[in-house]
């Protein structure tokens, strides 16, 4: 309870920081579940620097491009009858989601030294794979995201169920 109280005051005080970072430490935590348990590498197998660039996506894309699509969503449905949750939803997942993926992919692949016509190929392959999935995890929870969670804490709840996610996107994205 002290950790999560100290998460609480830290997030009033420096809500963007700390909602970068909580998204950074989670998309690490994600790849180190695909590094360890879905690809069983085994810790002198884990690519640290792979862990770190998922960190680092987390602290410099994911957070930042989440975050602050939370608030434009706010802005372009306020408020928070089970009505404007599903219209939030629909918005996010009906374009907000496939946008993200478009963008997270390959800048996973260009970070990870794929060449351009790699990296498209491998767009081509995964995306339609990728935004399906998506679709079976990410309506419901957004749902109730949107409808029981306050605005300062969506991003990290989000990002707690987003640790499976991560380790799925993770796996996704690393796959030759």
């Amino acid at each position: 309870m002290a950790l999560w109280r100290a998460y609480q005051r830290a997030l009033t005080v420096h809500p963007w920081k700390v909602q970068v970072l909580t998204a950074g430490s989670l998309m690490g935590l994600g790849d180190t579940i695909s590094q360890q348990l879905v690809e069983k590498r085994g810790l002198r197998g884990h690519q640290a620097g792979r862990t770190l660039i998922m960190v680092s996506l987390g602290c410099g894309f994911v957070g930042p491009v989440v975050g602050g699509w939370y608030r434009v969503l706010d802005r372009l449905i306020p408020g928070t009858t089970k009505v404007d949750a599903l219209k939030k939803m629909l918005l996010d997942q009906g374009g907000f989601a496939p946008c993200f993926l478009g963008c997270f992919l390959p800048l996973v692949g260009a970070l990870n030294g794929l060449s351009a016509q790699d990296n498209w190929a491998k767009l081509r392959r995964d995306y339609p794979d990728a935004l399906v999935t998506n679709y079976y995890l990410w309506p419901a929870v957004q749902v109730a995201n949107f409808y029981l969670v306050p605005l300062h804490y969506r991003l990290a709840v989000v990002q707690c169920v987003a640790v499976i996610w991560n380790s799925y996107l993770s796996w996704k994205a690393h796959r030759l």
